[in-house]
């Protein structure tokens, strides 16, 4: 599986680029079919919160999978995503195999 990983209106961080690799790496182990990941970093300019943006497409077999998550840090946006994401792996590996 390729990842590309960008960070948008924010710093580089390594130790956040290792977080969601890692992160994608163990879904990828399970779900070996997925063929590509492209995952970006925001920060925006919100007065409430939540600025720290975390966007995850897979590239899949059939319709890609996307999901998207706010929150106050990238810690826990990135957590977000993961946890989203193995929802919907889930769920489109049940529809792969029902056919």
């Amino acid at each position: 599986m390729t990842t590309q990983i960008q960070f948008v209106n924010t710093k580089t961080n390594p130790r956040l680029e290792e977080m969601l690799t890692a992160g994608l790496d163990k879904l990828q182990k399970k779900y070996a079919w997925i063929i590509s990941a492209k995952a970006f970093l925001k920060e925006e300019n919100f007065d409430t919160g939540n600025n720290k943006i975390c966007e995850v497409e897979l590239s899949v077999p059939g319709p890609n999978i996307f999901t998207k998550e706010a929150s106050d840090s990238f810690e826990a946006a990135i957590a977000k995503v993961l946890k989203e994401l193995e929802t919907l792996l889930r769920k489109h590996k049940d529809k792969m195999y029902k056919h």
